[in-house]
């Protein structure tokens, strides 16, 4: 490879996947400013990647859009694929024929980077998780930062980062699969929140989806350490997998020998190890719902092994405002409640955000399918008052559940607008003293109508606004 990573002046480099969020456009970002001589190629349009195009304005950039070209990737000297690349790509093996490496934007960063970092995956609360971490950390170092998967590129602020501040990092199974055996992941604290069926459209099947979420401790060193969620069946073999110090997370007190924190009543207590006595890590919260208490005491663990003390935990968690597209409550209106839960990607998100919310519900649902299992809403789609679909290929499954439980519904709608004034049309009916929630939690991903999650809870922020005229709080 000519040059090197920390002086990348005149490589060429290819950034396969430019996206709209994230790691392709910071990558592009930090090669060009180096001087290296970068080409971005995706196969989406100047039209929708316009954004990320604007931010490189200036840059001597060559674009290569709608399509890809082999000469990109045969006669470079190193490429960067976006995670949602998928790593069988043709064209990623033809540049590994001819000797180019692939990296990532992680993996660049991790190479480049020496800062401590608390990493945490799962298929659901990980950006929770990892934002309520960083939260308290920033409180406890205000040079503490937070990207991955969150949508922010660590490469976007290595350039500000002090040489021992920590990075905390939300890591998805793409992101974990393409670290995975490159040895530069290797975290003080990793955490797992929990494993749900997710991305069988690209995985052969759960044990391969797996697999490359246990990169994040696989090459711990044994004076760091990771948190396994102790409810979660999947994680059952995971502490005899890695090198690191194992400590667990539990909706239960915790076996005798064993070392972490678990929910007790109204509070999270945690040790560090057996023979030490309990400490508060967890009292009240603002954002609603168990599987958050849980998510925040995964956070807090993280934090308490990682040396921030139990007091400044407890308070940093309880003023903890939420995360953005995450049972995010942005707006209240003549009595109803507007919830922005686009992240829902899956069925069981969308079934624990209709158990935490106490009002009665007007649910607005359905998207694409990711060949899930649907039956985590079996027991659920009663609850709410009224039910309206958005149409797709998951809302398919989710309507053969509706009828088969003899539960009524509006739609499915092609569009969000009309889905929105149903659903605020069933809210005034329903009229009770105590209020009504509308949901918006679509249990599917967002492919064909929306861009991705983010931009679908942003446009169904900016159509509640527009419809009640009333502006929607800041994130």
């Amino acid at each position: 490879m000519k040059g090197d990573l920390s002086s990348p002046s005149g490589m060429k480099v290819t950034v396969m996947g430019l996206g709209i969020h994230g790691g392709g456009l910071a990558s592009a970002l930090f090669f060009a400013r180096r001087g290296a001589e970068v080409t971005v190629t995706d196969l989406r349009s100047e039209k929708v990647l316009d954004e990320a195009i604007r931010q490189l304005h200036g840059f001597p950039v060559r674009y290569v859009l709608e399509r890809h070209e082999e000469k990109d990737f045969e006669s470079a000297d190193l490429v960067i694929k976006n995670p949602a690349v998928a790593p069988g790509s043709p064209f990623l093996a033809r540049a590994r024929e001819h000797g180019v490496p692939v990296e990532t934007d992680l993996s660049v960063f991790l190479s480049l980077a020496r800062n401590p970092v608390l990493a945490v995956t799962g298929s659901k609360g990980k950006s929770t998780t990892a934002a309520a971490a960083a939260f308290v950390l920033f409180r406890v170092d205000p040079r503490t930062k937070l990207g991955g998967n969150i949508t922010v590129s660590p490469l976007s602020f290595l350039d500000d980062l002090a040489p021992d501040a920590p990075v905390v990092l939300e890591l998805s199974s793409w992101q974990l699969g393409d670290l995975r055996g490159k040895g530069i992941l290797k975290p003080e604290v990793s955490a797992f929140t929990v494993i749900l069926p997710d991305h069988l459209d690209r995985y052969a099947g759960m044990r391969e989806y797996v697999q490359d979420k246990k990169a994040i401790f696989l090459e711990q060193e044994a004076r760091q350490k990771a948190v396994f969620n102790l409810d979660d069946p999947w994680q059952r073999g995971f502490p005899e997998e890695t090198r690191a110090q194992t400590f667990f997370c539990s909706s239960r007190k915790l076996a005798p020998g064993l070392s972490g924190a678990w929910l007790s009543g109204d509070e999270g207590t945690a040790r560090r190890s057996p023979d030490e006595a309990a400490q508060v890590i967890l009292a009240s919260s603002l954002i609603p719902g168990g599987h958050n208490r849980r998510n925040l005491l995964c956070a807090g663990l993280m934090l308490f092994v990682h040396g921030v003390p139990a007091a400044a935990v407890r308070d940093g968690l309880a003023s903890f405002p939420g995360v953005e597209h995450r049972l995010e409550r942005f707006l209240s209106w003549k009595g109803v409640a507007f919830y922005n839960d686009s992240a829902a990607t899956i069925p069981h998100a969308t079934a624990e955000a209709l158990r935490s919310l106490e009002a009665p519900v007007v649910l607005i649902t359905g998207g694409t399918d990711k060949n899930l299992d649907f039956s985590p809403l079996r027991e659920v789609l009663s609850l709410p008052r009224a039910v309206v679909l958005l149409a797709g290929t998951g809302t398919d499954k989710i309507r053969l559940i509706l009828e088969e439980r003899g539960v009524p519904y509006d739609g499915p709608f092609d569009s969000l607008k009309p889905a929105v004034e149903q659903a605020m049309s069933r809210a005034a009916r329903v009229g009770t003293g105590q209020g009504v929630a509308i949901l918006f939690s679509p249990g599917c991903t967002s492919f064909g109508m929306f861009l991705n999650e983010f931009d679908r809870g942003r446009k169904f922020k900016s159509m509640v606004s527009e419809l009640t005229g009333a502006p929607a709080s800041a994130p």
